[in-house]
């Protein structure tokens, strides 16, 4: 498997659309409201590409998963974390965690960030593996009820 960062000279804007929206799709009868991933467009994709770090997993030359990250005041955002159904239990999400790892290091950041929806649980438990710790319970504006969560992981910063 290889990993490659994704930038102007990409190209495969169809090839990953169609990556993250297969890679979400089970969430659509669980979660409310929707998930972002339904607002995304191959011209705000490219333009995410290029305001965030973002990277894809290549199988065979094949799309098989991607993550976007966003340096952050005190830790690194992961998002849009999507392996392809067919890839899932493979170690893809682990290889691009570990991509993120390594870019906070580089940033000298001392967390990886996400966010997950509450509905979820089957991701909070595979973050928590991964070495996710839930740090906060939050609503989308207009819902009085929580619909995500926050996970952290800490990292081992070797001083320089």
């Amino acid at each position: 498997m290889a990993i490659i960062r994704i930038d102007n000279g990409f190209g495969r804007w169809d090839e990953l659309l169609a990556l993250i929206l297969s890679s979400f799709s089970y969430m659509d009868e669980i979660i409310d409201p929707p998930s972002s991933a339904h607002r995304l467009t191959l011209a705000s994709l490219a333009q995410k590409a290029t305001s965030e770090i973002a990277f894809a997993a290549l199988e065979e030359n094949c799309l098989v998963g991607c993550v976007f990250l966003k340096p952050e005041t005190d830790c690194l955002y992961v998002g849009k974390l999507a392996v392809a159904p067919g890839q899932q239990g493979k170690g893809v999400g682990r290889r691009l965690l570990k991509v993120a790892q390594d870019i906070a290091h580089e940033l000298n950041l001392p967390a990886l960030r996400l966010e997950t929806r509450i509905e979820l649980v089957g991701n909070h438990t595979t973050f928590g593996r991964w070495g996710f710790q839930k740090t906060a319970e939050k609503s989308h504006p207009g819902f009085d009820r929580i619909t995500f969560i926050e996970m952290r992981k800490q990292l081992d910063h070797i001083p320089a």
